[in-house]
């Protein structure tokens, strides 16, 4: 693929649009596809819907230069990009109905020679899949298309740097297909592009995360074992990885965001008598943030006791994780949520926010002006500056730095 391809982007969310505009960078023309009215409106205004470092000049240019343009409906192509979400369904359960919707959605219009490549997040086998959706519709195309798999790899905050940076695995449902779709990607990625097939490259996204999580579990249950022991876990992390072959994760509020505290479940749900670590890892993230939400009501209701008032509770961050807006999957949005379902006084901030369909957002000033107990949920940079005589919570380690 040495000619510069074609390309339809399918899904122009928080991986798909830069993705696009990446590509878009590269001189490449890219029609990205989105079912959301207003995203196509936005991008194609050269603004974003979304919040991205570096992202929104990016758009800009490439809509402008015209390589970037966006639609509600695909056009014809030579390669196809799937970004689409794979949210859960009953309990726990991989919904792949996004990605098989997008499927069909380029069928009108595949061509031979097409290639078709996956990077929504999935259940391994699903590229498989797609293949015989393809194929039962067009038979016609059957050893005539291309399809592979690649996950993105990406921290949010950072999307566009290891886009284009990152090592990629690339697995197509043959060998063609994956030397195709190594070929599509040294367009515009300078990371090593590792070559598998489609079962790997599904089930090396699921690995990865879920490792993340297992190590995230453990520093979580480490943190609730020092409350008990009256230990700074902090500090004890600290000391513990000037070991040579250790380094602990920082705890938290629990694990959020669409990739970590998602995807272990799609290997549970896929192999459940195997997944053993796996399962408990999740299981032990999502009760920190039950333990939080319980540690914050107890020192509220002692306060109410000591003072004869309800506190007002100023809640620090409702992103899953810090310096960004993403409060998808949030384990602090949780707790907010919750606390305020009981009937607790609380003032939420998200500096990265200016509104919430449900919650009054607050600025961290004021908030802190006003609160009797100050609970830090993330540690976002502009906290880290910040002081208060309440009561101090601090689950993500803003004060102790």
């Amino acid at each position: 693929m040495n000619n510069k391809p074609s390309v339809v982007m399918v899904g122009l969310g928080y991986i798909g649009l830069p993705t696009a505009a990446l590509i878009a960078s590269r001189n490449i023309k890219v029609t990205g596809v989105d079912i959301h009215q207003h995203v196509v409106d936005t991008i194609n205004k050269g603004e974003i819907h979304i919040v991205e470092p570096d992202l929104d000049g990016l758009v800009h240019h490439v809509v402008k230069e015209n390589y970037l343009t966006a639609s509600t409906t695909p056009v014809e192509a030579d390669v196809y990009l799937i970004a689409v979400p794979t949210p859960f369904k009953g309990d726990h359960e991989p919904d792949i109905s996004y990605v098989e919707s997008a499927t069909r959605a380029i069928l009108p219009t595949l061509k031979e020679g097409a290639l078709v490549i996956i990077e929504s997040t999935s259940p391994v086998g699903t590229t498989e899949k797609m293949e015989k959706v393809i194929f039962s519709e067009r038979p016609e195309l059957e050893g005539k298309i291309f399809m592979a798999y690649c996950p993105e790899r990406v921290l949010p905050g950072n999307v566009i740097h290891e886009l284009e940076h990152n090592d990629r695995a690339i697995g197509g449902i043959n060998e063609a297909s994956t030397e195709k779709a190594v070929a599509f990607y040294r367009h515009f990625v300078k990371g090593e592009l590792h070559k598998t097939n489609s079962k790997t490259a599904e089930m090396c996204k699921l690995v990865e995360n879920s490792s993340r999580d297992a190590q995230i579990a453990f520093a979580n249950e480490l943190s609730m074992i020092c409350d008990e022991a009256g230990i700074n876990v902090w500090e004890l992390i600290r000391l513990a990885n000037k070991h040579p072959r250790v380094n602990i994760l920082q705890p938290g509020t629990g694990v959020g965001g669409h990739c970590i505290a998602v995807d272990p479940w799609f290997i549970v749900s896929e192999f459940p008598e195997q997944a053993k670590i796996i399962r408990a890892a999740r299981e032990i993230n999502n009760y920190k943030t039950e333990w939080v939400i319980e540690k914050i009501k107890s020192t509220a209701l002692q306060f109410e006791l000591d003072n004869g008032k309800k506190p007002k509770i100023a809640a620090m961050g409702l992103a899953f994780k810090p310096n960004i807006d993403d409060l998808r999957e949030s384990p602090a949005l949780n707790v907010v949520e919750a606390l305020i379902k009981d009937n607790f006084n609380i003032m939420a901030v998200e500096p990265n926010i200016t509104s919430h369909k449900t919650l009054e957002i607050y600025n961290a000033k004021n908030a802190l002006e006003q609160a009797d107990i100050v609970v830090y949920l993330v540690s976002h940079n502009e906290f880290k500056a910040l002081e208060s005589k309440a009561i101090t919570l601090d689950f993500c380690n803003v004060t102790n730095q």
